[in-house]
Formats: C-alpha cells, sequence, structure tokens
C-alpha cells in the first residue's frame, strides 16, 4: 500500500464527513472570492470615468432639473468644447422588477462624448435619424432576447404612460468595466412628453467635454460661480469624481465586505479543524501500528497534512472555479448594475493563499500530536 493510497482510504472513511466539510469550504472561499470581487470593481468604478469629461448637476442633488437655458452659458465658458445633456427617464419594462438604465440624450453631442459607446456607423446613422429611435446596451439585449428593429414599450414611472421605442442600434463597451446595459433614446421625444405635462426647458444634467482636463477644477469653479445665485445653483465635478461618489453612497462598504469574508472564512477555518482533529483521533491505534512498521514521525505527520492539504485543496477548486466560471465565464454582473465583476489573478492569489492557511491551520495539531504520539500510549486506542 502507497502513502498516496493511505491518504485516500483514510478521506473515505467517513465520506459524508468529507464531502460536507469539502463543500463547507467551497462555499466559504466562493463567499470570500465574490466578496473580494464586488468590493475590487466598486474601487475600481472611477477608472471608468474621464478627467476630460465634467458633470454638471443641480447642487440640491440629481432629482432637481436644471434649466435647458444653461446650454449657452456653458458652451461660453473658457474651456469648454462640448456641452451635451442627459435627463433619467425611469421607465419599466412589462414588469417593474426588470430594472436598467434608461434615460435621453441629446445624441450628437453625448455620443461624440463617449467614445466608450461603440456603435457600427450604419445603426448610429439609423438611431440619428429616427425620432422615437434608442440604443441598447448589448447586456440588455440578452436580456430580454431584444432584435434589432423591435419596438419596445416602455411603461414611465416618472413620465406616465406608455412609450414605445424603435431599437436602431446595440451598443458594446470600449473600455472594460463600461455599462453595457443602458437604454438611450432622443431627448427631443422626451421634450415632447414634458411639453405635453407642461414641464418643458428642463434637463437631468449636462455632460460637458473640455479641451484641457488639467484645468478641471478652475472650469468647474467657474461654472458653479456663474450660478450660485441662480434659481437652480449647480455642482460641477469631473466624470471620476462624479462616480466615486455613488461608491460613498454606500458607506464604508469595505470595511463591512472584508469583515463578512475573514468571518466567513475563520468559522470555516475552525470547522475544517474540528474534522481532522476528529479523524487524527479517530486514527491514533493505526499510527501505532504504522509506526510499529517503521513510519517516522515525519511520515505521519506529512500523511495527516496531505489529508488537510486535499480537502482544503477540492474545496479551493470548487469555490474559486464556481467563482471564475459565474463572473469570467458566464460574465455575471448583477443584472448591469455591477459592470465589470471579474475574478483577477490577485484575488485567486489571495484565495489560493487561504485555502493553503486553512490547510496548515487545521491540519498543524492533529498532524504534530500524531507524529510526536508513543507507541506505546497509542496502543491502547487498537480494538
Amino acid at each position: 500500500m502507497t502513502r498516496a493510497t493511505l491518504v485516500a482510504r483514510n478521506l473515505r472513511r467517513r465520506t459524508r464527513r468529507t464531502l460536507l466539510t469539502v463543500l463547507g469550504l467551497a462555499v466559504a472561499l466562493f463567499l470570500f472570492v465574490t466578496l473580494r470581487t464586488f468590493l475590487r470593481t466598486l474601487q475600481t468604478v472611477g477608472d471608468v470615468g474621464s478627467e476630460s469629461r465634467l458633470i454638471v448637476m443641480n447642487k440640491l442633488g440629481m432629482v432637481f432639473p436644471l434649466p435647458l437655458a444653461y446650454r449657452a452659458k456653458l458652451a461660453a465658458v473658457d474651456g469648454v468644447g462640448v456641452v451635451s445633456w442627459a435627463s433619467w427617464f425611469g421607465g419599466a419594462y412589462q414588469d417593474p422588477k426588470n430594472f436598467f438604465a434608461n434615460f435621453a440624450i441629446d445624441p450628437e453631442t453625448y455620443l461624440a462624448l463617449y467614445p466608450e459607446i461603440v456603435l457600427p456607423a450604419e445603426q448610429t446613422q439609423a438611431f440619428l435619424a429616427d425620432r422615437a429611435g434608442a440604443i441598447v446596451g448589448v447586456r440588455t439585449m440578452e436580456r430580454f432576447g431584444w432584435k434589432l428593429g423591435q419596438t419596445v414599450t416602455l411603461r414611465g414611472t416618472i413620465w406616465p404612460g406608455e412609450h414605445r421605442f424603435n431599437i436602431r442600434g446595440v451598443y458594446t463597451a470600449g473600455q472594460a468595466g463600461f455599462d453595457q446595459s443602458s437604454f438611450m433614446f432622443h431627448h427631443r421625444y422626451l421634450d415632447e412628453i414634458a411639453r405635453a405635462q407642461g414641464s418643458e426647458g428642463q434637463i437631468g444634467w449636462y455632460v460637458l467635454g473640455i479641451t484641457d482636463p488639467t484645468r478641471a477644477p478652475a472650469i468647474a469653479a467657474v461654472i458653479d460661480r456663474t450660478f450660485e445665485n441662480s434659481a437652480a445653483a449647480t455642482r460641477t465635478q469631473t466624470e471620476k469624481a462624479f462616480n466615486l461618489g455613488f461608491v460613498g453612497l454606500y458607506g464604508n462598504i469595505g470595511f463591512f465586505l472584508n469583515a463578512i469574508g475573514m468571518a466567513v472564512v475563520f468559522a470555516i477555518l475552525l470547522v475544517a479543524a474540528n474534522t481532522m482533529a476528529m479523524s487524527a483521533r479517530e486514527r491514533f491505534g493505526e499510527v501505532a501500528v504504522l509506526k510499529t512498521l517503521g513510519f517516522s514521525d515525519g511520515d505521519v505527520l506529512r500523511l495527516v497534512l496531505a489529508e488537510a492539504l486535499i480537502v482544503a485543496g477540492l474545496g479551493l477548486l470548487l469555490g474559486l472555479g464556481g467563482a471564475l466560471l459565474l463572473f469570467n465565464v458566464v460574465g455575471f454582473d448583477l443584472g448591469g448594475f455591477v459592470p465589470g465583476l471579474r475574478v483577477t489573478p490577485g484575488i485567486a492569489g489571495i484565495a489560493l493563499a487561504m485555502a493553503l492557511g486553512i490547510a496548515a491551520a487545521s491540519g498543524a495539531v492533529p498532524a504534530w500530536q500524531s507524529a510526536r504520539l508513543k507507541v506505546v500510549d497509542a496502543l491502547r486506542y487498537v480494538a
């Protein structure tokens, strides 16, 4: 009988206990990797934003509109090259639970400011030519099974009624992490809806393309001073700062996610340690026989540690493998809510270190006890 065969038979001694321990490790490592992946994505969300784009919103908050009449004054500010605007629409498709970002844009200027929105030229022209046209991210198209040229109806929440749009373009992201699930349509379509309800001439926020990103703070200050005494004072910041502001709404999420992940790993460490300790105690008699047959203390130590490493390795294979399959292969991103979820080599390395640490911590004491056990004392356990 080889040492490998001996380790395999010991693991099969209590098959149910071994399987449950492996599954527990797999779930813990999967949860840990998922939390770390989610946290890393949130921490890097600002990288998607650009320092050459400024976001101008109402000082009171995003839900308060700005006058479209600000457009001319914004265009006149030194350093501003392109002025675009957008408004949140908040429509729902069939069921209010079918959430995805949908908003109105000024198409020519908005697409010029966002090269990250990749559209075939013919689809761009079709969108620009259709007042009721819309461009939709590839993830939302796949989610609902929509086709190019299809007419879809969104039920308004902010703007009551049912509104029909023709899908004229399907965009993909030209930059990793850029959202691929939004639904964008002509702002003039929304203007007509607003005019019918007596609230025309308002927009949600402005997007400005500036000629020199190093002047962003100075340009933002000039804009806010220009409108500080108006009925709708502004708050201007770079797109990167704007995106990071959304992460800040979650509070100290990094601390909580790390705390949850470490608590789960610590709990499963205790389970694994208890399993290895029980397994080692059950085999004290066998250890005496092995030592009688010539196995050294080092041999016994390595056998017990090998069992711990195999259990941890199987848990790592299932847990990390499941996370890689879910995020890197399937591309799961919470329905577009957190685009760019990917298990990085760094996170995989941390998971590997965790598994090795669990194996060492759970197997060290039982292995040491088995190795130090005297044959005379161990023979008491032989039936």
